[in-house]
């Protein structure tokens, strides 16, 4: 080998030994954004779950979006922290990966059980939304049904007017109604009431139409992103067995 070629092979051997060393210092960083990754997320799951809810339809509804909407935080926490595998580690994390190669496993289950705990939530909430809503409209409506049968015992338009002060002022008399006999203000404000009543009516359903398309948009995003989450999960823990089992 001449002295140039020597040379030149020095050379490539020094470029790769500073590749190599440059790469031990990425993977030393690497873990160390990770473990500060998992850090971060022991905080978000201390935020969710405290105080705990759970028969709480909203509350465990809210917990799998709040996870979900998390979960890239300890996903690429995980990647991290196991990048490089088994080299270049301290004496202290090899217990330390394997309890977070089990971890992954855990999240993973979790998460699977979570989807069907959120289409019973789902089908809670829409119920309980809906009685709700329908209480509240069947109270207006029994308010303007006991207006009108008073209105028909209605001696002075003075009277008419104080019973649809029960109303908070959704139905008013006529502007004209001091220039009109009773009778006829009688047949304008209960025309007036079924218009507010049909109004209310469409209203409510318009709500809950509105109400439910935001929560099954939130249901299937939620839903499917726990699957691909515990997947996810599964697959980690699945491609760390070299930190669960000693070579």
């Amino acid at each position: 080998m001449t002295e140039p070629q020597t040379h030149k092979l020095i050379e490539k051997v020094d470029e790769l030994w500073q590749f190599n060393t440059g790469l031990v210092r990425s993977l030393n960083l690497f873990h160390w954004v990770g473990y500060g990754f998992l850090l971060l997320t022991l905080f978000d799951l201390f935020e969710i779950f405290v105080p705990p809810r759970f028969m709480n339809p909203v509350w465990e509804f809210q917990m799998l979006g709040a996870m979900v909407e998390r979960v890239p935080v300890p996903l690429i926490g995980l990647v991290l922290v196991f990048c490089g595998e088994p080299n270049l580690r301290a004496r202290w994390e090899r217990s330390i990966l394997k309890f977070l190669s089990w971890t992954a496993l855990l999240f993973a289950v979790w998460f699977l059980l979570l989807i069907p705990l959120g289409i019973s939530n789902t089908i809670r909430i829409d119920r309980n939304s809906n009685a709700e809503m329908n209480a509240q409209v069947k109270q207006e409506i029994t308010k303007f049904q006991q207006v009108k049968e008073q209105l028909e015992e209605a001696k002075t338009k003075e009277e008419v007017e104080k019973f649809l002060f029960r109303l908070d002022r959704q139905v008013r008399l006529p502007t004209n109604a001091n220039f009109q006999p009773l009778e006829a203000v009688k047949q304008q404000v209960l025309f007036s009431i079924e218009t507010s009543e049909m109004r209310i009516t469409t209203e409510a359903k318009n709500e809950q139409r509105n109400r439910r398309l935001t929560l099954l948009k939130k249901s299937v995003k939620w839903n499917l992103g726990a699957l691909v989450s515990g997947c996810l999960f599964f697959l980690v823990w699945q491609n760390t067995r070299w930190a669960r089992f000693k070579k």
